[in-house]
């Protein structure tokens, strides 16, 4: 399994970073039911949806806008580890453990959200079977993707790593996949600095592979790219 398996295609043809798929991993019904309990809440770019250490009283799956996942250290600092879009859910994991928030969640635009209450989630778990199943196909691809991803960490550095992170962010799409992301939650990412990614983004730009944009990046050369991988390691 590839860290590309729990990213899924948006309707505008762009992959967001992390998806957690486990609301993604329900049957439609199963989908429908939970949102016809949930709640539409807006909130505005920058503005706090969670915290560390909060109650889980349900999770989150997002309509439009995206979030940005992660932790606010002493200094205030925001270091993120995930950047969500629409179709993205999060907060399931704090429910199925039945333990508080384990990141923050920061508004990186203005965003709408559908909040499912706890209530509807174990109600959904008792009467039907087949959901904690795919829950639990979800989490397994979870736990995989991110042994693949420590993997991947460890045996690159560099533009090698950014190539590479790219390649597994795109998953098999063609050439022309379009990834939500930042810089900074590229770097984030890789564990390396933000000049890193921009010196080898600029790299593969120059080289035809890419073409960065606000907020995305487009592959445009999967081959080259993974010969820039390959070269750099």
């Amino acid at each position: 399994v590839e860290m590309s398996d729990i990213l899924h295609s948006r309707p505008s043809g762009t992959r967001s970073l992390i998806d957690p798929t486990l609301f993604a991993a329900l049957a439609p019904d199963q989908r429908q039911r939970l949102r016809s309990k949930g709640t539409i809440r807006r909130f505005a770019a920058g503005q706090i949806i969670q915290q560390h250490g909060d109650a889980a009283n349900g999770f989150w799956v997002i309509d439009a806008g995206q979030v940005s996942a992660g932790r606010f250290e002493a200094d205030g600092t925001f270091d993120a580890i995930a950047l969500l879009g629409p179709g993205d859910s999060y907060g399931e994991l704090a429910l199925l453990a039945n333990r508080p928030r384990a990141v923050d969640a920061v508004a990186a635009s203005d965003v709408m959200l559908l909040h499912v209450p706890r209530s509807a989630f174990d109600r959904l778990l008792a009467d039907d079977p087949r959901a904690a199943q795919a829950l639990l196909a979800g989490l397994a691809v979870s736990l995989q993707e991110m042994l693949g991803m420590v993997a991947l960490m460890r045996r690159s550095r560099g533009g090698s790593r950014i190539a590479q992170l790219l390649l597994t962010l795109a998953g098999e799409s063609a050439d022309n996949c379009t990834i939500a992301i930042t810089q900074e939650a590229l770097a984030d990412l890789a564990g390396t600095s933000r000049m890193t990614v921009s010196e080898a983004l600029r790299a593969f730009a120059n080289q035809g592979l890419v073409r960065r944009g606000y907020g995305r990046i487009e592959i445009l050369d999967r081959e080259g790219l993974g010969r820039a991988g390959e070269v750099s390691a």
